[in-house]
């Protein structure tokens, strides 16, 4: 069951996706849009079956496997796009979110998903708590990436006039520079709850080891410290804070997945 719930949730997004991408590029159609947002609907819905099906099949919750991370991952991700479109009804975000969660889903279901039940000191309040803040401010960051992106096309399609259907969907320069503050904000306010309840997990458990993960995830929270204090203080903001959320997101990004194909450190997925 929980196998069928995956692929009625890719199928979904899938669908969702390429609709989606349609409405981006085509004109004012705005049915592609609410069709796109009710497949995405349906998918959460399976998606959410998925992980508690899951979660009910080993008997606790796991976040240290590899694809149930990424899939939580994307579930958030869906999550966060749904309400944001209630809140602001900003279609066209879903062009950009919906493909990243898809991509995410289906790498992780590419990988193995059996359930092996991980050490006891993992399965702690800590751990999951620590594990799942982490991942939510990935998607706080993932969010202030894709806005990113947005604000550089908006921006290059401002710059050469090309008022176009493109350009009257995206939202205006001021509001993606706003949304991506308030992006980059709550994902470091989540990844710093995260490293503080993981440190002190650690030093209360097995002690603090200093492996990979653990190092680069340190060095994403200082370069987004770097990137809020520039904001305030110097100015960082438009193009600039467009670029840094980009270059940020890729080192999220490489200390989730590509630390745990360079090196096997202590807090490396299982």
């Amino acid at each position: 069951m929980n196998v069928l719930f995956l692929k009625i949730t890719l199928a979904c997004y899938l669908f969702g996706t390429v609709i989606f991408l349609i409405y981006l590029l085509a004109g004012k159609k705005e049915s592609f849009s609410r069709f796109s947002l009710v497949m995405t609907g349906i998918g959460f819905v399976f998606h959410t079956m998925t992980l508690l099906n899951r979660m009910l099949e080993a008997g606790y919750v796991s976040l240290t496997r590899l694809f149930d991370a990424m899939a939580f991952f994307a579930w958030a991700l869906v999550l966060v796009f749904l309400l944001v479109e209630l809140r602001f009804r900003i279609h066209v975000l879903g062009s950009f979110v919906l493909p990243l969660a898809l991509i995410s889903l289906l790498s992780g279901a590419m990988l193995p998903t059996e359930m092996r039940p991980p050490d006891t000191t993992m399965r702690t309040a800590w751990v999951y708590t620590h594990t799942a803040l982490a991942l939510l401010g990935a998607v706080a960051f993932a969010i202030a990436f894709l806005v990113g992106v947005m604000y550089l096309i908006q921006e290059r399609l401002l710059k050469s006039k090309q008022f176009n259907n493109l350009y009257n969907k995206l939202p205006s320069l001021d509001f993606l520079d706003d949304l991506n503050h308030k992006a980059i904000i709550l994902g470091f306010s989540l990844l710093t709850l995260g490293i503080i309840i993981g440190a002190w997990g650690a030093g209360y458990v097995s002690g603090w080891f200093w492996d990979p993960r653990e190092i680069f995830t340190l060095a994403i929270w200082l370069f987004y410290l770097i990137v809020l204090h520039g904001r305030i203080t110097v100015g960082w903001r438009a193009k600039k804070a467009a670029y840094l959320a980009i270059i940020g997101f890729v080192g999220v990004i490489f200390s989730f997945v590509g630390v745990d194909l360079v090196w096997k450190g202590q807090h490396a997925f299982i």
